[in-house]
């Protein structure tokens, strides 16, 4: 693997070129780019994939969604439609991408949208109302100027050489953090110290002075995808867990759950996965294959939104498949500096103090 990456270095070299002349031109005024007199927050990374975006949009639709009309746009990843639609709970991974439909039915009263054209979709939002608009994964969407950036990175990536498409992981350039408001180390270890935290933000830290937090991942109690199966579920030292997940880095899922059962086996496909029949066919093969009598199926909040569509049901019927929530946490200093920063920035919109 190390090889091929060094024979596409030059491919690497051609593709930073080329991003460097669009964000100068964005940077210089030559590309219009489009900002809005009412809050836009981006959550976005370097990166592709793996650091935390939907946590992260989640943090934020809880904590401004106590005080304001909030409303989150993506572009709706993977989604067989188009143009800009409302986000319905009964709807499908399909019709409006994994991630929108996950946040909608978790807020099911906040408007959550789709729409690949981001300024039509935050036009249409604001003049339908909306106090805020949080776009999921916009960092590299130009064509509109954000007024506040979180640009998020995650801890262990770090340590990776920051070497852009094909040849790496990053389809921005390292230099472009310097456009954020904010920067947020994701998924940090429990056990990260001071002096390892001191070291990242010496690598993270700009001309600018952007401030810089440290999150973790905090996994709820899992819960059952299909509603006939029981609520309650003891993850032991007992129990055989096959984990299946379509996500960029299911890595710190999978150490979690390792230390806890017996024996974890994974099913694991590429991000965004767009699951059929024959893999629901596969996965109760994987599962019945298991010697264990104590098993159990475990699967993301995002990977949920694919596995129930009515076309596998006949396939999984039956399983044990449970969800394991998952959400972004802050040390309490951070936490508060944090919410004050972008409580500030919206604070326009009203007069109420946050709690």
């Amino acid at each position: 693997m190390a090889y091929v990456r060094l024979l596409l270095l030059p491919f690497s070299m051609l593709y930073g070129i080329v991003i460097w002349i669009r964000n100068r031109c964005y940077d210089w005024g030559w590309i219009k780019s489009t900002a809005f007199d009412k809050p836009v927050i981006v959550v976005g990374n370097l990166a592709v994939g793996g650091t935390g975006k939907s946590p992260m949009t989640e943090y934020l639709v809880k904590f401004l969604g106590r005080h304001l009309r909030i409303a989150t746009l993506s572009r709706g990843y993977g989604r067989k439609t188009q143009g800009f639609l409302e986000v319905l709970p009964g709807g499908t991974a399909e019709q409006y991408g994994d991630e929108p439909l996950q946040f909608k039915r978790k807020f099911p009263t906040t408007t959550i949208s789709v729409d690949e054209n981001r300024v039509r979709g935050v036009r249409q939002l604001f003049e339908s109302g909306h106090d805020v608009v949080i776009l999921d994964d916009a960092y590299q969407h130009r064509a509109l100027r954000p007024g506040f950036a979180i640009l998020l990175f995650d801890y262990r990536s770090l340590d990776a050489p920051r070497w852009l498409l094909p040849a790496g992981n990053y389809r921005d350039g390292f230099r472009e953090r310097c456009r954020a408001d904010v920067m947020v180390v994701t998924k940090t270890p429990v056990d990260a110290t001071e002096k390892a935290k001191q070291q990242i933000r010496r690598l993270l830290a700009t001309s600018k002075q952007i401030p810089i937090f440290f999150s973790s991942i905090a996994y709820g109690l899992p819960v059952p995808l299909l509603a006939n199966r029981p609520a309650e579920l003891i993850l032991d030292g007992k129990v055989t867990v096959l984990l299946v997940t379509g996500i960029a880095n299911p890595a710190p899922l999978y150490a979690y759950l390792k230390a806890q059962v017996e024996e974890v086996i994974q099913l694991r496909y590429p991000d965004h996965y767009a699951y059929t029949p024959k893999t629901a066919a596969t996965i109760r093969a994987r599962f019945d294959d298991i010697g264990n009598s104590s098993k159990v199926i475990i699967t993301t909040e995002k990977d949920a939104q694919r596995l129930s569509a009515p076309k596998l049901s006949e396939n999984l019927e039956g399983l044990p498949i449970y969800v394991i929530p998952i959400q972004a946490q802050f040390d309490r200093d951070d936490e508060k500096v944090f919410q004050q920063l972008v409580w500030d920035y919206c604070a326009a919109t009203v007069s109420t103090n946050p709690t």
